[in-house]
């Protein structure tokens, strides 16, 4: 990407002028192919986007994108309802955590979503077909007079308006005990992995009254607790590897061939910590928000609080890349601990080729970094430039030296506006960023080729 970052250009916007807590939006997903966008916001319900692919014009809530079509609203269906735990007298929130794509077989779509404490898979189909010509009732669907029945008929399909259909397919309840915060489908296309702060689980697709544990770090004694999983993710080819985050900035890589249990993994990933430089702090800006696969497989890209780092699997004494991501902020971590941003968990994307990372920041800032330069670009996402075809413009944080017009202060940032949640499209140069109860959908004008 390079210096071409810096200039993408606005795809489209679904802008909504109030905000309410249900309405932000908490997870981003694109599918396989990129032509179906999923967000899951706090109220609990799905929002599927369609990529056309021949420019219908402008409507009301989305922009025309140009020659590379636009997303629309394919569907909306409402995936988890506020539950209550009688044992715990404890509130569940539907909230959706995190919204996973199958790999698609067939004309339907499937996808799961999780909320703390219920994953659920979800059918999506099409139906532009409606049966007409029943014996036994009218055109209206009331049933007939038997008595005036005189023949019988065969009934026979006809064209209809096109309507997209969502069913469950599958509630996988009961499996934890704690929030859950991950989930990730195998490349065996048959299972997937749900993961809690202490467990994580693995399910098969077709059975859902039962999940076997799989890893497990729950002391015998809650008082010995130094840490908890913070995310976990299949191997994108190798379905017997998987690895798991936690707390205290550690990685660590499992292999089930080695054993049912994997509670001794097959490495750990750790950066070693400077004694000097140790404060208060150190612990919770260490602990790892999101961790992924790159595409090749190769690589592992994670969050914390301050950086993004990429960690090559065959080196395990240390990341091989880290990039600042808001530096400036260490001065104000006291401020952020009282405000409670400074357990904010960022996540954390790669491009198609595994050449540019993408992480979000404050003041509906959001970073691309090119591993082979290592130079990054900062991008504000903010409505004032959401029109199309408009280019979006670099920014910087001003921490000291000469001041440029349009520099922004450490002090001026405005922490109610973080960009926590972003989807990079499979093949292209196209993201989804949510910010707030907004989502913002960005068009690099760089060819994808040319990364």
């Amino acid at each position: 990407m390079g210096e071409d970052a810096e200039s993408p250009k606005i795809n489209h916007t679904f802008l909504r002028d109030y905000v309410t807590e249900a309405d932000v939006i908490s997870t981003v997903e694109f599918n396989q192919t990129g032509d179906l966008l999923a967000t899951g916001d706090k109220g609990g319900r799905v929002v599927i986007f369609q990529r056309e692919t021949e420019s219908k014009g402008e409507s009301e809530e989305v922009l025309e994108t140009g020659d590379c079509g636009e997303y629309n609203v394919y569907s909306t269906f409402q995936s988890h309802e506020p539950d209550f735990d009688y044992l715990k007298s404890l509130e569940i929130e539907e909230k959706i955590n995190k919204i996973k794509w199958l790999a698609q077989q067939n004309a339907a779509h499937f996808l799961l979503s999780t909320n703390d404490k219920t994953v659920k898979l979800w059918k999506v189909s099409e139906r532009d077909k409606r049966p007409a010509g029943y014996n036994l009732k009218d055109e209206e669907g009331r049933l007939k007079d038997i008595s005036t029945i005189t023949s019988l008929q065969v009934p026979v399909l006809k064209p209809a308006d096109l309507m997209v259909e969502v069913r469950p397919r599958r509630v996988f309840s009961n499996g934890h005990t704690y929030h859950v915060n991950s989930i990730s489908v195998n490349s065996d296309g048959e299972t997937y992995l749900s993961a809690d702060d202490l467990r994580i689980n693995m399910w098969h697709l077709g059975i859902t009254d039962r999940s076997f544990n799989i890893v497990d770090i729950k002391p015998a004694n809650m008082e010995d607790l130094t840490e908890v999983i913070t995310a976990a993710e299949f191997h994108p080819q190798h379905c017997h590897l998987f690895v798991y985050s936690s707390s205290k900035g550690t990685l660590r890589l499992c292999d089930m061939r080695s054993s049912a249990l994997c509670d001794k993994h097959t490495k750990l990933f750790e950066e070693p910590e400077d004694p000097g430089s140790r404060s208060f702090f150190s612990e919770i800006i260490s602990s790892v928000s999101d961790v992924k696969f790159s595409h090749s497989g190769r690589y592992l890209l994670t969050r914390d609080y301050l950086t993004a780092k990429v960690w090559d699997l065959n080196m395990d004494k240390g990341p091989v890349e880290t990039y600042q991501v808001h530096e400036y902020l260490r001065s104000k971590l006291c401020s952020l601990y009282e405000n409670d941003c400074i357990f904010d968990k960022f996540e954390c994307v790669w491009n198609s080729s595994d050449s540019v990372i993408m992480t979000g920041a404050y003041n509906s800032f959001f970073q691309m970094f090119d591993r082979e330069t290592g130079r990054g670009v900062t991008l504000e996402a903010w409505r004032e430039s959401s029109k199309p075809r408009a280019v979006l413009r670099t920014r910087r944080v001003y921490t000291g030296g000469k001041r440029r017009r349009g520099d922004v202060g450490v002090d001026s940032l405005d922490f109610s506006k973080k960009i926590l949640h972003m989807a990079w499209h499979p093949s292209e140069n196209i993201i989804a960023i949510a910010a707030t109860n907004n989502l913002y959908i960005f068009q690099d004008r760089v060819n994808p080729e040319a990364q």
